[in-house]
């Protein structure tokens, strides 16, 4: 399965970055691509460095930007991931993965399930927990195990979309550092970030593709300096090997195969479902054991 991870920067307003984003899309169906996935909140600047309540209003064209990726999605045959700010309430929001088919249906949608709240991530006050589960969803590409971001930590998230029967594990993702932190702490954090998701591509025996946007985003309220998102989307396989990884400070159409066939031959090996002792497992839905 050919596979395209949209890697750019925020291109100032709505319109300027949709534009940029669809003409990728455009791209990368002409090389061939089948899959194309986009980064965390690819329509706006990550507006959750700090709290406001007229940021909310970003949520009210939620049914507008629902046919606008449709539509791109039926215009270039692909299957879409796209990472949308959903209005689904008065004062009910949430942060929704939507997975668009080939012909501009929607195949399905994730609601993000864990929200962070960090200095210059403040993402609780926005977003509330998904409560649609981990469900894979199904497409004419396979069934996609599309988790979002802050999701990419946790293995029981990984987990229950390999035991759900996702084919690949998905993450759009908005992460970077700080400019002021050391050099040997920012490559302390990407490489945890990499080694994490990779680790989960090994233990489930799936392949993984991360997309993270790039460049510098500065914090308009002031109170910080802003974040650098570091880039380097990539894709793995089953045993963690990687596909192809993009850089950490340019705009990329970074194309890979997903050989989702191989994911049967590696658990045949390696058979960790198999010897998973699920009858000891009951304290993992403790929040900590005395």
């Amino acid at each position: 399965m050919k596979t395209a991870l949209l890697q750019h920067p925020f291109c100032d307003n709505l319109e300027a970055t949709r534009a940029k984003t669809s003409q990728m899309v455009c791209k990368a169906a002409k090389m061939g691509a089948k899959l194309v996935v986009l980064q965390e909140l690819h329509q706006s600047d990550y507006f959750c460095q700090f709290e406001s309540t007229e940021l909310f209003d970003l949520a009210e064209n939620y049914e507008d930007d629902l046919l606008f990726w449709s539509e791109v999605a039926k215009r270039e045959r692909v299957v879409l991931v796209t990472s949308l700010f959903e209005k689904r309430a008065p004062g009910l929001y949430h942060n929704t993965a939507v997975v668009f088919e080939k012909d501009g249906s929607v195949a399905g949608k994730y609601r993000k399930m864990h929200i962070p709240d960090d200095p210059g991530f403040y993402e609780k006050f926005y977003f509330t927990p998904g409560d649609l589960g981990f469900t894979p969803v199904e497409t004419s590409v396979g069934r996609l195990g599309v988790l979002v971001c802050w999701d990419q930590w946790y293995p029981e998230a990984a987990r229950i979309m390999a035991l759900k029967g996702a084919q690949i594990l998905i993450y759009p993702t908005a992460i970077g550092w700080f400019d002021e932190d050391s050099e040997d702490e920012k490559e302390r954090q990407r490489d945890a970030w990499v080694t994490i998701q990779r680790s989960h591509a090994i233990a489930n025996g799936l392949p993984l593709v991360a997309v993270n946007r790039v460049g510098f985003e500065k914090d308009r309220s002031g109170a910080m300096k802003g974040i650098r998102f570091w880039g380097s989307s990539f894709a793995c396989g089953p045993q963690g090997e990687i596909v192809a990884k993009a850089s950490e400070d340019r705009e990329e159409i970074l194309l890979c195969d997903i050989d989702l066939n191989r994911s049967e031959e590696v658990r045949r090996w390696w058979p960790f479902l198999r010897d998973r002792r699920i009858d000891a497992y009951e304290d993992i839905l403790k929040r900590y054991v005395d």
